[in-house]
């Protein structure tokens, strides 16, 4: 016996359940069948050179972090012995020549990403505001001229550098013009802030900054500043980064509608608000992405340290350091331990500087998104 699902219903709506019983199923979203082989035969290519020049490197180079191969023969072969976190001790907890050089890299770099980034950061969007103007003549040439450094070679670059701040060099020529003696900029080893305590008669370090250390170096010492030569290499990356990062900045400032900034005027909002208030915040996606960038290049600085050969134990940095453990001392395992916690530098870092940039608002009504669910699944379960 049969029972009619449309009794009680009128003609209509009885016509509307035929035709929807006769409508066949739904497909579920989703890849399945001949699209999932397809997809994957397209992205084969892909993963294929990921594995390969990715993470079997990353692997490899875990493994000679753990191990002490010398850089003869094949990492995997008999002879190398696995050595478990030896190296990472002898770079962050024993006192030795290995921990002090690591620690003294460290140092430099740290002031190098200090000074540099901000630098570059704030000239780069400085000028992107100037070539973005509508009534600037020759709008076209100030940004390629602008942009030429960053496409210069780096080689050439050093090397334009080193002539321009050597000892009888343009530099230290305009500095004698003035009745004054430049300064060996890159044989000084002292750091700026040592050098302008020196200039008002503190000689020594206070007895607190002595006598307390921090990972196997003086708070004095880490408190000297980047020293001449590094003060060079800051000035030559500002002067050749800033300009890739002002096309990032130009290319968010053409994308925010006139409309905003109209709306502004007639509120009465002066330049300086507008560009505070409007402007910046509208750029907070971009400023991220040139603060991160900017971050990851300046922790892995080493073109310019090996034009130099760095003689100068003050611009060294983990980066070369991790070169010359490996090729020059045969310290493979060393070397490689270096790079891993210069890794582990730049990821912590990131993520800080991603926290300190999050948009406040959003993570709010994420927040609250958080606590309406959980409210209701406790509803739900009582």
């Amino acid at each position: 016996m049969t029972v009619d699902s449309t009794a009680g219903l009128s003609r209509a709506e009885a016509e509307v359940a035929a035709r929807s019983a006769r409508r066949p199923p739904r497909r579920r979203p989703g890849i399945r069948g001949r699209e999932a082989a397809a997809g994957w035969l397209f992205t084969a290519p892909v993963i294929v050179l990921i594995v390969l020049f990715l993470v079997i490197p990353i692997l490899m180079a875990i493994w000679v972090s753990l191990s002490n191969w010398t850089g003869i023969g094949s990492p995997f072969s008999s002879n190398v012995k696995f050595v478990g976190t030896r190296n990472y001790r002898f770079l962050l907890t024993q006192d030795g020549l290995s921990r002090q050089n690591l620690m003294q890299s460290l140092r430099n770099n740290f002031y190098y990403v200090l000074f540099v980034v901000p630098l570059q950061t704030a000239l780069a969007l400085f000028l992107a505001v100037i070539v973005n103007r509508r009534r600037l003549a020759g709008r076209g040439f100030f940004r390629t001229a602008f942009y030429f450094p960053s496409v210069t070679s780096s080689v050439a670059i050093v090397i334009v550098f080193l002539f321009v701040f050597g000892g009888s060099g343009v530099v230290n020529a305009l500095i004698s013009k003035l009745g004054a003696t430049g300064p060996d900029w890159f044989s000084q080893q002292a750091g700026i802030f040592h050098l302008g305590l020196d200039k008002i008669g503190v000689h020594k370090a206070p007895g607190v900054l002595a006598n307390h250390a921090f990972l196997g170096q003086s708070w004095w010492e880490w408190l000297s500043g980047p020293s001449l030569a590094m003060l060079v290499l800051i000035i030559l990356a500002v002067w050749t980064t800033a300009g890739t990062f002002m096309l990032m900045f130009l290319a968010a400032l053409q994308g925010i509608s006139a409309d905003v900034e109209e709306a502004a005027v007639v509120d009465g909002a002066t330049s300086w608000q507008r560009f505070w208030r409007v402007t910046l915040p509208m750029l907070r996606p971009t400023l991220f992405l040139v603060l991160t960038l900017g971050l990851i290049s300046t922790w892995q600085t080493f073109d310019a340290q090996f034009i130099l050969g760095a003689t100068n134990p003050t611009v060294v940095t983990p980066a070369y350091l991790s070169y010359q453990t490996s090729f020059n001392n045969q310290q493979w395992g060393q070397g490689a331990a270096i790079s891993f916690i210069l890794f582990f530098i730049i990821i912590v870092l990131a993520a800080f500087q991603r926290w300190v940039l999050r948009d406040r608002d959003e993570a709010r009504e994420k927040r609250m998104i958080r606590k309406q669910r959980r409210a209701a699944a406790a509803g739900r379960s009582s």
